[in-house]
């Protein structure tokens, strides 16, 4: 049952037969929470037609609606604003109907497929908390667009190429290894091979700066010291070796590489990402030059005098971009014309949507116009997803002075922060637990406070993240739906013991306040989701999620459910509690969320 379809129909008919020959697009919106109702009709559109107040053709089609319609049983008007009612029956059939609905809030194949392209890390440092807002929000969007009907496919770019990861292995290669050419290990060191690696790159920065300091003292100037320090040079002679294909250049890459993939693998299993697809820029860098050189065929790129390769994109309000440098060697822009290509040709998905910080806005306007141009029938359908950063308390977070957060201590620290907040909040009541039990709940409310906290924020927000605010079990949190959903089955389980029947359908005629309510939130849930979907915004979700949990803390303060009385009314408060729970639990799995049977 669709009651809002229904009262919209119902709206539409008395138009025609309250005011014949006029009519208007009927459109309702949730009630305000300060006047009584759930949905409401605005009136203004048809006060200039009808030449009537718009609090007079309120009460007009509130009283046609009493009588007339299967679903409504009061109204009132607030000046142009008619405020519906819905009858307990309607609320009774609608919550059957949920419950009876295996797939409620999955909706209809769409028969399109999307890429979803995120993470994006380097081989030289482990992932960091900016890492983890975009791993969310990928894995998330991917959720979200899957639950709308799409066929998705999740991608990964990794940048194993290029200056900064020779940076590392010159400081390794330099710093970590002896004479006879023994190095350390990720097993010597006691360090994830994502870890030992940027311990590395922060070497390197401080040789480099060292260095450059040097050089300054004695004279040079600083942008000159910057190109010519000793380390530099070796940098860029190493990424030269390596592109040759020098043998022990390559070794070197490949087993520092193979370090870091290990501790990456590890840290995407504990945060529950995966992806369908691995692109290495190693292997694709050197796809876009086919597409400069046909570019330069069609007259959309041109050829300066150096041999420089560019686009003049003035007239889209962008400037003129580099493709290709002069010494015939890739930019950024050169290998992302091959990538874009090569993962169409791979899936020729619908469409392609990359999961970039908003520093990148320029890049992709860029990328997308130079993709138009040269013709590209998939180009209109390519997205940035722009988000802003995640800032600490202490202020922007940088990789090559060793500032940024790691991600794998960020998320044992939230681990460790949900575990004392829980053992707090617990009061003893974790005694039951093994210690196996505690770890997987703490683990499990660490994670969904790290998550939420990152996703509950509009992607395009700078944000700023705070451990102790994202465990708390009183608000806005990933804990406090959680607990929400434990007690629900923690009221479940006891009715159970009680051989209370658990199943549909609701034979109620009467419902409170609050469980109108409810009935309501619940069949709100298939919307947010293709909000979300068309927005790219889990944020929507998790706002719906906490809109539930919280009403339904209302729900078991105000009402009895397990010392109801009346069977009829203890079967409809528990099918009700159950259903929450199941879409709370729907919700949270959107978010990459899980939620515990106890807590």
């Amino acid at each position: 049952m669709d009651i809002q379809s229904i009262v919209e129909t119902d709206i539409t008919r008395s138009i025609a037969e309250l005011y014949p020959g006029n009519s208007c697009d009927v459109q309702l919106t949730p009630t305000k929470k300060e006047f009584e109702g759930q949905y409401t009709f605005v009136t203004f559109p048809l006060t200039k037609a009808l030449r009537q107040a718009p609090a007079q053709i309120g009460q007009a089609i509130g009283a046609w609606l009493l009588k007339n319609s299967t679903v409504v049983s009061a109204f009132n008007v607030v000046q142009g604003f008619l405020n519906i009612s819905i009858a307990d029956t309607a609320w009774v059939g609608l919550l059957n109907d949920i419950v009876a609905n295996p797939n409620f809030g999955i909706l209809p194949t769409k028969e399109q497929s999307v890429m979803v392209e995120f993470s994006s890390p380097n081989t030289n440092k482990p992932l960091h908390l900016g890492h983890l807002r975009n791993n969310f929000l990928g894995d998330s969007v991917s959720k979200i667009l899957a639950a709308n009907g799409y066929d998705v496919v999740k991608t990964c770019i990794v940048n194993d190429r290029g200056v900064h990861i020779c940076k590392s292995m010159l400081a390794y290669k330099l710093f970590g290894t002896d004479a006879s050419g023994h190095g350390e290990t990720p097993e010597s060191a006691g360090m994830k091979g994502d870890h030992l690696i940027g311990k590395y790159y922060v070497l390197f920065d401080k040789a480099y700066k060292a260095q450059i300091e040097e050089m300054v003292g004695q004279g040079t100037p600083k942008e000159e010291a910057e190109k010519k320090a000793p380390l530099m040079l070796e940098v860029q002679q190493m990424l030269r070796l390596w592109e040759k294909g020098d043998p022990e250049t390559v070794a070197l890459w490949s087993q520092l590489n193979a370090w870091v993939y290990a501790g990456f693998d590890a840290t995407y299993k504990r945060i529950g990402v995966s992806f369908d697809k691995t692109y290495y820029e190693s292997n694709t860098y050197l796809l876009g030059k086919e597409v400069v050189e046909e570019g330069l065929q069609k007259g959309v790129f041109y050829r300066k005098d150096d041999s420089s390769v560019w686009i003049d994109l003035t007239e889209e309000g962008l400037d003129q971009k580099l493709v290709m440098r002069s010494d015939g060697t890739s930019v950024y822009m050169t290998q992302d014309l091959g990538t874009t290509d090569l993962k169409y040709q791979d899936f020729h998905n619908n469409r392609q949507i990359w999961v970039v910080g908003n520093e990148q806005d320029y890049h992709f306007n860029v990328l997308f116009a130079i993709l138009r141009k040269l013709g590209r029938t998939y180009a209109e359908a390519l997205y940035h997803l722009s988000y802003g950063m995640v800032d600490l308390p202490t202020g922007k977070m940088k990789s090559r002075e060793g500032t940024v957060v790691d991600a794998d201590d960020l998320i044992q620290e939230t681990v460790d922060a949900a575990s004392a907040a829980a053992d707090d909040a617990a009061k003893g009541k974790l005694e039951d637990f093994s210690e196996e039990e505690k770890a997987t709940l703490f683990q499990t409310l660490g994670l969904g406070a790290l998550k939420y906290y990152l996703l509950k924020v509009d992607p395009q927000k700078r944000m700023q993240f705070n451990p102790t605010e994202s465990v708390d079990l009183h608000g806005n949190t990933g804990p406090y739906i959680q607990y929400v959903h434990a007690r629900i089955r923690s009221v479940l389980r006891k009715a159970a013991e009680l051989n209370v029947v658990l199943e549909g359908p609701v034979a109620a005629t009467q419902l409170d306040e609050i469980e109108q309510q409810l009935v309501f939130l619940l069949s709100q849930y298939p919307e947010r989701v293709a909000e979300a979907g068309t927005a790219y915004a889990p944020s929507y979700i998790a706002q719906y999620a906490y809109e539930l949990a919280k009403a339904f803390n209302q729900f078991y303060d105000r009402l009895s459910i397990l010392k109801e009385t009346d069977p009829i009314k203890l079967h409809t408060r528990l099918i009700l509690s159950k259903s929450i729970s199941e879409t709370i639990q729907k919700a949270m799995g959107l978010l990459g969320i899980e939620v515990p049977e106890k807590m």
